[in-house]
């Protein structure tokens, strides 16, 4: 199963690997990661939580990206640097929300802690 996403100091661990599936199973609307070929209730609980698990760890880590990314494109020092508001409008987000990205990717770029999204309070 995938772990949390670590604290400052630890080392991050790899969710459970996201298998890609046959296209023609992926056209299947019924057809999730082979879940609905499962029989046992305790495996099913099992894989399906697996693969929850991996999903937020997924998301959580792309939305890092996302926020360094922002980072990088807010940083003054660029020539073609952008503003909150067109980087709000690129990433279909609301002009506060994209501030709290950069500052969560300065923050990360920094070092500062992980773990702590750019909706959430300390």
């Amino acid at each position: 199963m995938a772990e949390p996403t670590p604290r400052r100091n630890e080392p991050r661990l790899r969710p459970a690997p996201l298998l890609f599936e046959p296209a023609e199973a992926a056209s299947d609307p019924e057809h999730f990661f082979d879940l609905e070929s499962i029989d046992d209730p305790r495996a099913l609980l099992s894989r399906a939580t697996e693969l929850t698990l991996a999903f937020r760890a997924a998301a959580d880590r792309a939305v890092e990206f996302q926020a360094m990314a922002a980072a990088q494109l807010a940083d003054p020092r660029r020539f073609d640097r952008l503003t909150t508001a067109d980087i709000a409008e690129r990433a279909e987000w609301t002009e506060d929300y994209a501030k709290k990205m950069v500052e969560f990717g300065r923050d990360l770029m920094r070092g500062g802690v992980e773990g702590r999204g750019p909706g959430s309070t300390v």
